[in-house]
């Protein structure tokens, strides 16, 4: 059956050259009776490419039996895949087929295999060598005649390294091995996805048809969907249902799809979220940002405190050393600065707080960075005042700005957004 076939029989979207290569490969391999290892994140569609693989295989008209093996129980497993006899253990009132005896002449797909106990494990890499297996409180060997497809979304390999997972088993299972792209590997196609589940949506809820504007188009594919397809899925069905018909903009998609990430000016592409939501560099960034705020926070009660003293001068003396640690010697000594005329407001005084101030520049005492008092500023206000600036330098270039301050095109469309700067 042609690639573009077996994509209309099974409602399969897109022409992402990875896909279409975990396509193939699952075609080429279906007309065999090869064990397959479907790698994939969860919501990618493993479930369907197992399909694809039996409903193009000799064993078509044989039963297709799925098997999440993650969601059933250790203690279960083994009765729910082998059968059991009754009385084999306390509630076995009946002897019961397992899934190996009834899917016998078809195929059977194991999701999230890596999910299987040891003792599981051993019984199956006997399924797949001889086709014996053994109904739990039995002794007598059956045979089965099926062909299994496995699925996970781990690294087997790694977990049979450390002993979660048995090798032999593992390249047992992976003589053919499948990976299905996640769906921001295929940006070329979320589109494509979204606006055929907006037909499906449509007409389900007899509902108006939407469409998106270029920048809400760009923000759908940049999205990291870490839910795959069937986040997708959501996301689109929530706006169908919730928004009016029409062509949406950015602020209207953007509240369906929840940031999982903080994004930071100082960021580059390369950077921002290779594997994980929170890179370190992230928090290093958070930390440091909101470690600023609160130095500028304790430096303002500190004047607060001097201005309303009786005696200012006679406050510095006091509390010198405790002062010097929060402000440095430029602050202090800065003419500029509103400290040292609130402390040298009694001219009567002969205290010059200059005269009392060390040179810290040759000690190895710490310094904390120079962080101005006056500035009222939030993160937020500095935020948006770099991306004006940005924005100027590039004559209102979202891309090229975007590059410049070392965010993606999608965060800058969000931030001009969430400031209202108008660009």
């Amino acid at each position: 059956m042609e690639l573009q076939q077996i994509k209309n029989k099974f409602e399969i979207i897109g022409n992402s050259p990875l896909l279409n290569h975990a396509l193939a490969t699952a075609i080429k391999v279906s007309v065999t009776d090869m064990s397959v290892l479907i790698y994939g994140e969860s919501g990618v569609g493993k479930e369907v490419f197992s399909k694809i693989i039996h409903t193009n295989s000799k064993r078509k008209h044989g039963p297709f039996i799925a098997v999440n093996c993650g969601a059933i129980p250790e203690g279960t497993i083994d009765s729910e895949l082998f059968g059991h006899e009754k009385g084999s253990f306390t509630g076995a009132t009946d002897a019961r087929k397992g899934y190996f005896e009834s899917a016998n002449s078809g195929t059977i797909f194991l999701d999230e295999v890596g999910e299987l106990p040891l003792g599981t494990q051993a019984r199956l890499l006997r399924v797949l060598e001889s086709g014996e297996y053994m109904r739990v409180g039995s002794s007598k060997i059956q045979k089965t005649d099926v062909r299994i497809v496995a699925a996970t979304n781990k690294n087997l390999l790694e977990n049979a390294n450390n002993g979660s997972f048995r090798e032999d088993l593992y390249y047992r299972l992976a003589t053919i091995p499948i990976t299905i792209p996640k769906l921001s590997k295929r940006k070329e196609d979320i589109y494509l996805i979204f606006m055929k589940f907006v037909r499906e949506f449509s007409e389900k809820y007899h509902i108006g048809y939407i469409e998106l504007t270029e920048e809400a188009k760009l923000l759908l594919e940049n999205y990291p969907w870490p839910g795959n397809i069937r986040q997708l899925r959501n996301v689109t069905e929530q706006i169908c249902v919730l928004e009016k018909p029409g062509l949406l903009d950015v602020q209207h998609i953007q509240p369906y799809m929840p940031d999982i990430y903080v994004p930071l000016p100082a960021l580059s592409n390369t950077d921002q979220h290779k594997k994980e939501p929170f890179s370190e560099r992230d928090i290093l960034y958070r930390v440091l940002f909101d470690l600023k705020k609160d130095m500028t926070e304790l430096k303002k009660i500190v004047y607060n405190l001097i201005h309303s003293s009786e005696d200012p001068n006679q406050f510095y003396i006091e509390n010198k050393q405790s002062i010097q640690h929060i402000f440095n010697d430029e602050e202090l000594l800065d003419e500029q600065s509103p400290l040292l005329p609130t402390i040298q407001k009694n001219t009567n005084l002969d205290f010059n707080p200059k005269e009392h101030i060390p040179n810290r520049n040759n000690s190895h005492e710490f310094n904390p960075t120079t962080i101005p008092v006056e500035e009222t500023k939030t993160i937020h206000e500095q935020e948006k005042e770099m991306i004006i600036r940005s924005l100027e330098r590039n004559k209102g270039k979202r891309k090229k700005a975007a590059q410049e301050l070392g965010i993606s095109e999608r965060t800058l469309y969000r931030k001009i957004n969430q400031y209202q700067i108008e660009s």
